[in-house]
């Protein structure tokens, strides 16, 4: 941030995807995703079931939590979508060539998790054709990487 408070466009943008995963019906985790190009918000997701399903936090129930499934593994038995992917879902695809992806994520006790997207989400990043990643890991630190 600089001497007078005014955040620079990466905090910005990863502050806006901090708020984004407010609306996460994730009991576990809760992530959130803004596309942005040339400073312009493209979309936004955040992490839960898909439209019309029952979600964790109305059920009370997480599967992957209750069976003690580790982070990454076993994504077949949560029926949640992953914030990339639904911001992903409602872009614009030609807006959505050459932007930046942001991604902010938070345990259920409010510390940071790791935004660093998933194998699936970073095929869906590429396919997308978003030309760079940046994230919050576990320590709140932005990592930003280039997509191949």
């Amino acid at each position: 941030m600089s001497a007078n408070n005014r955040p620079g466009w990466d905090d910005y943008f990863l502050e806006i995807a901090q708020v984004i995963s407010k609306r996460s019906t994730c009991l576990r985790r809760r992530y959130g995703a803004i596309i942005v190009k040339d400073r312009v918000i493209v979309s936004t997701g955040f992490n839960g079931s898909a439209r019309g399903e029952a979600n964790c936090l109305d059920t009370g129930i997480c599967t992957r939590q209750a069976l003690n499934v580790p982070k990454g593994e076993r994504y077949e038995l949560c029926v949640a979508v992953h914030a990339e992917q639904n911001a992903i879902i409602n872009g614009d695809p030609v807006m959505m060539k050459g932007s930046t992806i942001y991604i902010a994520g938070f345990s259920s006790d409010g510390s940071f998790a790791s935004g660093e997207p998933c194998l699936m989400c970073r095929r869906m990043i590429k396919n997308a054709m978003i030309e760079e990643v940046k994230y919050l890991d576990i320590n709140g630190k932005m990592v930003a990487y280039r997509v191949c």
